[in-house]
This record gives structure tokens, C-alpha cells and sequence, in this order.
């Protein structure tokens, strides 16, 4: 249960942060019937779970291949989580309600992919953290790691989406600052865990 809370509170501070896909789902609550708004919730998911799981596992398989690898890649992957981390703290974000969101399906699919699998920030990222903590978890204990993550994704965006349609007017710039502030500073916890993890490993 442990390693699921786990990946579960990091996946809710990867994930909530505002950005490509929060933009995407956020805009489509907004402006889109509710019908809409939970089938796109759903697409963004689908996306969003399967890149959570090429990170982790892929980068995991080669890690175990190569052990100096795993050190690497756990010492890169804390510092790149703290710095992410104080980045959404320092972050003013802004409601961005230009975004096109009145598009056919097969277009909602096709942009939540590429916001999803063609953003370089979201696989270099979810790479060195999924990769990162992969190289301290137990054996055996993966699944649950990755059920946690999932979770997260599928909580949060089915979340944002109920909330912003139901209370669109009270969404404003000030709840995007309150929520990377308090993600940042999670995920800055998270760093540092990792980074101590590397430090036991190489003494």
C-alpha cells in the first residue's frame, strides 16, 4: 500500500501542474458540453497513462542492464525533479482560454497525442523521474507503483474536468498559482528522497 500512496502523490504532483494537457483539458471544461469534457478527460488519460508507463519501464530495463546507468540516472533524475519543483513554485501562469477546443473527435485525439507523446519536456521528464524512482523501489513491487501513477492521472483529470464545468467562474489565475505552488513543493520532497537514495547507493 505504501509504494501505491507513493506513486500515487507523485503522479498528482507530475501531472497537475499546469501545462500542454492541463491547458487542453481545462479549455475543453470551459467551453465544451460535459459530454465532451469527460471523453476528452478520458483521451488525455489514455495518453497520458501509456507515456507514464514507456517511461518507466523502458528506461527501467535498460537501467538493470547497465547498474552505473541506474546511478546516473538517479542522481540526473533528483536534480531535474528539484529543479522542476522550485520552477512551479517560482511559475506565474495565467488562464489561456484561446485555445481551439470545438474540434471533431478524431481531432481531440490526435491533439491530446501530441501534447501528450510529441512534448520534449514530458519525456525527458517523465523519463528521469518515472526512470528514477523505478531505481528504488523493491522487487516486485512495480505494479503498484505504476497502479498509484495511473491512478493519479485518471483522479486528476476526470477532477479538473468535474470542477472547472461545474465552477468555471471561480476559476481563475490565482487557483493555477496555489496549485504549482503546492506541486512544486512536493515534488521538491520527492527530489530529495531520490537524491538522498543515490547517496546511500554510491557510499
Amino acid at each position: 500500500m505504501d509504494i501505491y500512496l507513493q506513486g500515487l502523490t507523485m503522479g498528482l504532483a507530475y501531472v497537475a501542474p499546469i501545462g500542454l494537457q492541463n491547458l487542453f483539458v481545462i479549455n475543453t471544461a470551459l467551453t465544451q458540453p460535459r459530454r465532451r469534457v469527460f471523453l476528452t478527460a478520458l483521451i488525455v488519460i489514455f495518453f497520458d497513462v501509456s507515456l507514464g508507463m514507456a517511461c518507466f519501464f523502458g528506461i527501467g530495463a535498460v537501467m538493470q542492464a547497465f547498474p552505473l546507468l541506474e546511478k546516473g540516472i538517479l542522481l540526473i533524475g533528483s536534480l531535474i525533479v528539484i529543479w522542476i519543483g522550485q520552477g512551479l513554485i517560482r511559475a506565474k501562469d495565467t488562464m489561456d482560454t484561446t485555445t481551439k477546443v470545438d474540434i471533431p473527435i478524431l481531432k481531440v485525439i490526435s491533439t491530446a497525442c501530441v501534447v501528450t507523446w510529441f512534448n520534449p519536456q514530458a519525456l525527458i521528464d517523465g523519463t528521469m523521474m518515472l526512470g528514477a524512482f523505478k531505481a528504488t523501489l523493491p522487487a516486485g513491487t512495480d505494479f503498484f507503483f505504476v497502479g498509484g501513477f495511473a491512478s493519479a492521472s485518471v483522479l486528476w483529470f476526470l477532477s479538473i474536468s468535474t470542477v472547472i464545468s461545474l465552477f468555471s467562474a471561480r476559476f481563475n489565475d490565482k487557483t493555477l498559482r496555489v496549485i504549482n505552488v503546492i506541486c512544486g513543493v512536493v515534488i521538491i520532497f520527492y527530489g530529495l528522497k531520490l537524491l538522498w537514495s543515490f547517496i546511500q547507493m554510491v557510499m
